[in-house]
């Protein structure tokens, strides 16, 4: 190659090098810094039930494919996960098990971000419900209502008198801790239908006039939820439409929440790994991160 010829080749080569640099330099000063992204919550949260499980704390039965991770993965947010199976309201503020520390220790004044569930477990509102209505599902055959007729607003009222009051006092406390981070307080996604699915019995013996009782229990939770949230200045994630059809009686592949029985999740009753990508594709665009 003549002289002259070698001399533009290279001279061209040095001024592309310069211009990609100067196009390196200037995305890199314009890039979106990373999240610094603390989960909060409970079993909801912790994706208890879902392959695979978090081994750095068995205790708290925390899934590594939980919507936090879906988030952090997604968008490239620095995850501190302290969410708890079981975990209620004040585990916020207390320690949960021995070793595991209350929940808002991990919030700092440079959090950005925070997603949770919780309230489901104050007054042990899911449980209590779902065995006392399973159980008299199973004595009546699936018949009348006998689980509303023998708890009538029993769980609502704690709901209510309750659950509602702590979580406007944890969120509270979420605020306090990281004054500059945006709050996402998720619903809890629908577990049963609206009315009752005689093919669903089998695996979610409940009668069919407390179907829609518990559905009303559900309701009223994700409504304080939604309410505390507005109070304290968090996003209300609702999952009231999205949900829809997606509960547990539904067929694998379609349900996000596992049955009572023949599920296939470890945690019964809990979202598995698809419902937990949703939970995590709808939080995100809500808060506008898709």
């Amino acid at each position: 190659m003549p002289k002259h010829a070698l001399r533009r080749v290279m001279t061209t080569s040095v001024a592309l090098a310069g211009t990609l640099a100067l196009g390196l330099t200037d995305a890199t000063a314009h890039a979106t810094p990373s999240l610094d992204y603390v989960a909060l919550g409970d079993s909801y949260s912790a994706g208890s039930g879902v392959l695979p499980v978090d081994l750095t704390n068995l205790l708290c039965l925390r899934s590594t494919a939980n919507y936090p991770h879906v988030i952090a993965s997604a968008t490239g947010a620095r995850l501190k996960d302290v969410t708890c199976g079981a975990a209620q309201t004040s585990h916020f503020t207390q320690a949960q098990y021995p070793g595991v520390a209350p929940q808002v220790n991990a919030l700092s004044t440079g959090t950005d971000l925070v997603t949770l569930t919780i309230g489901g477990n104050d007054n042990n509102t899911f449980i209590n419900a779902i065995t006392a209505c399973g159980s008299a599902g199973v004595l009546s055959g699936g018949k009348g209502s006998p689980c509303k007729d023998r708890h009538g607003t029993s769980f609502v009222d704690q709901i209510e008198n309750n659950t509602y009051p702590a979580l406007k006092a944890a969120l509270r406390t979420v605020r306090d801790k990281a004054p500059n981070a945006r709050v996402a307080a998720l619903g809890y996604p629908w577990i049963t239908p609206a009315t009752a699915d005689p093919s669903c019995f089998a695996k979610l013996p409940v009668a069919a006039g407390d179907v829609p009782y518990l559905r009303d229990i559900q309701t009223r939770l994700n409504t304080v939820v939604e309410r505390a949230a507005e109070e304290t200045g968090a996003t209300y994630v609702d999952f009231s439409r999205v949900s829809e059809g997606h509960d547990a009686c539904e067929a694998p592949g379609t349900r996000w929440i596992e049955p009572l029985l023949f599920g296939h999740s470890l945690v019964p009753v809990h979202p598995n790994a698809l419902g937990e990508r949703r939970m995590a594709e709808h939080t995100m665009s809500a808060l506008g991160l898709s």
